[in-house]
């Protein structure tokens, strides 16, 4: 596959792209980079300037808002292969509101603000995708605060597997496996516990064999029955 296939192919996978036509996403794709980060990485810092949109080829992600008391900050989003971030920044130019980290060695398809400007100025299919996109993220956002407000932590703790589990592999509810970067302090970031919390919980939740731990994976045996535990 050459570099401009791949290219193409990684856009395609991107939410904000999946819409756009063959002829709109050739010209994006021209104008992409590619940049690779390793494990732990920060790719930009919370106040640094927004001129970047980020798309993830391959690895993961997280977007994390860091503590003023110099404390881990709260991980607000958890991204893989085919999600995007630094999209707001981009949009205003204003510094990026959070912190990104490479979750795992990453690979980022990279589009500078200067060239996405013309490409939303002049194409509007583009301009109709990007809309939707911000929809979306809002509703994730909204998710997010509704978990930390209406649920406990078992409840959030569950909840957030499933979803990353529904948003890696739609459709499928039975033995599931993901791939598992995530330490037990990041755990404790999304859902604003402790690592020792996050360690008990999920011992709980092995116990009851609702997931199993292997060397880097996390396997659900059942997604409706994790679901329905995320609600009690």
């Amino acid at each position: 596959m050459s570099e401009s296939e791949f290219a193409i192919e990684a856009l395609r996978r991107c939410a904000l792209f999946a819409k756009v036509d063959d002829e709109t996403l050739e010209l994006c794709a021209s104008s992409l980079r590619v940049r690779r980060y390793r494990k732990n990485e920060t790719i930009f810092h919370q106040g640094d300037p927004g001129d970047s949109l980020y798309i993830i080829e391959s690895g993961s992600v997280k977007i994390v808002l860091p503590s003023p008391e110099g404390e881990e900050g709260a991980i607000i989003a958890t991204l893989m292969r085919g999600d995007f971030f630094g999209e707001l920044a981009l949009l205003d130019g204003a510094p990026h509101s959070a912190t990104a980290v490479a979750i795992e060695s990453t690979e980022s398809l990279v589009l500078r603000r200067d060239r996405f400007e013309d490409l939303v100025e002049t194409q509007p299919q583009l301009r109709k995708a990007l809309f939707a996109s911000l929809v979306t993220e809002l509703r994730r956002l909204t998710g997010h605060v509704e978990e930390l407000h209406f649920l406990d932590l078992p409840g959030r703790l569950a909840s957030r597997i499933v979803r990353l589990a529904r948003e890696a592999q739609p459709g499928v509810s039975k033995d599931i496996r993901l791939d598992w970067p995530f330490t037990q302090s990041d755990l404790a970031a999304m859902i604003g516990g402790t690592r020792q919390t996050v360690n008990r919980l999920l011992a709980d939740m092995t116990a009851q064999d609702l997931v199993r731990l292997e060397r880097d994976a996390l396997i659900i045996p059942d997604l409706d029955r994790l679901a329905r535990a995320a609600e009690r």
